[in-house]
C-alpha cells in the first residue's frame, strides 16, 4: 500500500465520527424514513436509532420492510411502521407526517430522489419555504484536513445568481449551526479572474460583493477561485492569491449541478472520500442519501441533520420573538 493510501486509510471516517459523537449529545430526533425497502436504507435508520441519534418512523410497504428486516436480522419491532402501497405513496405520507408536526427530520430510503422531492416541493402539500431548496454534500476527504461541503450537486441544475445566493446561504447556515464555526467559502470557476467569457466568474464576483453588502451572512467568501486555488495553499501562493479562503476552503460552491456532481464523485472514487448528503431550504432538513451509500455515511448524514435540526429548534423561540 502506498503512502497516500496509508494516509487515506488512517484518516477515513474521523471527521464523520466527530459529527456522530456530537449528535449523540443532543436528544434523539424523530425522523420519518420514506420507503426504507433495502438493507442499506433500513440498516442506516435502525443503527442510527440504536446509537441514539434518531427515533425513526418507517413509512412504506409494511410487509416488504418486515421482509428486509427479517432477511438481514434487523430488529424493527420498537419502531413505528406506517403501511403504504408503494414508493410514491410513501413519499407523500412521509411529508404528511412532517406537516402534522410528528417528526423534525425527513430521511430518504430506497426510492428515487425525484420521487421524494416531488412530494417535498408540491405547492399544495409539500415542505417549501421562502428559501430555495438546495443540496449539500458533507465530504470526509481523508487527505484534506477540513470537513468539506460541496453545493449544489444534486438539486439545482443551472442556478442563476439569486438561486446561488440561497445555495450559499443554506450551506453557511448548515456549517455554522452544526458547530463547525465560521466557514471559508470558495466560489468555484475554471479560473481565478473575472471574465465576461466565463459567466460563472461574474456570478462569483457578484456573490462576494453581496456578502460585503450583507445579502449573504455568516461566512467568509472569495471567488472566483479555481479548484486548486481553493484547496491548496501552494497553488494559491503561486498565483499570488491572498485571502483567508484561498488554499483553505471549507465550502465549495460549484457553478452548476454537473460540475458539482463530477467533483463530488471524483473525490469519492479517486480520493476515497465519503459523501454524506442533506437537503436544505425546506421546512425541515432532509437526509438525502444515495442507495449506494455505506451505513457509516448514512449515520453521518443523520448526524448532520440532527445537529442542524437541534440548532434550529433551540433558536426558534429567539427568532419568533
Amino acid at each position: 500500500m502506498s503512502d497516500l493510501e496509508n494516509l487515506g486509510e488512517a484518516g477515513r471516517h474521523q471527521k464523520y465520527e466527530r459529527l456522530i459523537e456530537r449528535a449523540k449529545q443532543v436528544p434523539p430526533m424523530t425522523t420519518v424514513v420514506a420507503h426504507p425497502c433495502d438493507e442499506s436504507s433500513l440498516r442506516g435508520a435502525v443503527e442510527a436509532a440504536e446509537v441514539g441519534i434518531i427515533r425513526p418512523i418507517l413509512v412504506g410497504p409494511a410487509e416488504k420492510i418486515r421482509a428486509v428486516a427479517k432477511s438481514h436480522d434487523l430488529d424493527i419491532s420498537p419502531l413505528e411502521l406506517i403501511d403504504t402501497p408503494h414508493s410514491d405513496a410513501a413519499a407523500a405520507k412521509a411529508v404528511e407526517v412532517i406537516r402534522e408536526g410528528r417528526a423534525e427530520l425527513l430521511m430518504k430510503g430506497s426510492l428515487h430522489t425525484d420521487e421524494l422531492m416531488r412530494a417535498v416541493t408540491s405547492s399544495a402539500t409539500g415542505l417549501r419555504t421562502a428559501r430555495r431548496i438546495s443540496h449539500v454534500f458533507v465530504m470526509d476527504v481523508p487527505t484534506y484536513s477540513e470537513t468539506l461541503f460541496i453545493t449544489d450537486a444534486a438539486i439545482n441544475i443551472a442556478p442563476d445568481l439569486d438561486v446561488k445566493r440561497d445555495i450559499v446561504q443554506n450551506a453557511i447556515d448548515l456549517f455554522t449551526q452544526v458547530g463547525l464555526g465560521t466557514p471559508r467559502v470558495a466560489i468555484l470557476s475554471a479560473v481565478e479572474t473575472v471574465s465576461s467569457k466565463i459567466p460563472s466568474t461574474i456570478d462569483a464576483a457578484a456573490l462576494c460583493k453581496m456578502a460585503e453588502r450583507g445579502q449573504i451572512t455568516g461566512g467568509i467568501l472569495d471567488g472566483p477561485l479555481a479548484f486548486d486555488n481553493a484547496i491548496d495553499p501552494e497553488a494559491a501562493a503561486i498565483k499570488g492569491i491572498k485571502s483567508p479562503v484561498a488554499g483553505h476552503a471549507q465550502i465549495l460552491v460549484v457553478p452548476n449541478l454537473e460540475a458539482g456532481n463530477m467533483l463530488a464523485k471524483n473525490l469519492t472514487f479517486l480520493a476515497r472520500a465519503d459523501a454524506a448528503g442533506i437537503v436544505l431550504g425546506a421546512s425541515v432538513p432532509i437526509i438525502l442519501t444515495s442507495r449506494a451509500d455505506s451505513v457509516r455515511t448514512r449515520l453521518a448524514s443523520c448526524a448532520v441533520g440532527v445537529l442542524f435540526a437541534d440548532a434550529r429548534r433551540r433558536t426558534a423561540p429567539i427568532q419568533g420573538g
